[in-house]
């Protein structure tokens, strides 16, 4: 394994990382909620009355974010090296993923880390050490 030295940018992560901390922090002292996405995304398919603008105007910010970035500096460049039947798969996995996990990525390893819920630990060392072993599997086992 090789680091790629020219593009290693731990300010950016450290500033990257802080932002997306404060901004759960703010969420959650605010609105009472959990910066989770795929909870917020699926309280969209079961609308309450007085929680669908929220969740539409998080996920617009989701989507509106990178616009805004780019007119700043030029967005990084994007290279995926997976058919698009790979990524429905994969998509599908993390989406059945989160649902028996109760929660994403945001959810449990920003939000439940930091709020000290020890479901959350499990739930993010399973979800890593899955990582860990799929990019093992794909890069030296099938390749």
């Amino acid at each position: 394994m090789t680091i790629d030295w020219m593009h290693f940018t731990p300010w950016h992560a450290l500033a990257g990382g802080l932002l997306i901390g404060l901004a759960a922090a703010l969420f959650i002292l605010f609105n009472g909620k959990i910066a989770g996405i795929s909870g917020i995304l699926g309280g969209l398919l079961r609308p309450v009355k007085g929680d669908v603008l929220w969740r539409i105007a998080f996920l617009l910010g989701l989507m509106i974010s990178p616009l805004v970035f780019a007119l700043f500096r030029p967005l990084p460049e994007v290279t995926i090296e997976a058919s698009n039947v790979t990524l429905v798969i994969a998509g599908l996995l993390v989406g059945l993923g989160t649902r028996y996990g109760a929660g994403c990525t945001s959810g449990h390893g920003v939000c439940g880390l930091s709020r000290l819920s020890l479901r959350s630990l499990v739930a993010t060392l399973a979800f890593m050490a899955a990582g860990f072993l799929t990019v093992y599997i794909v890069r030296h086992l099938i390749a």
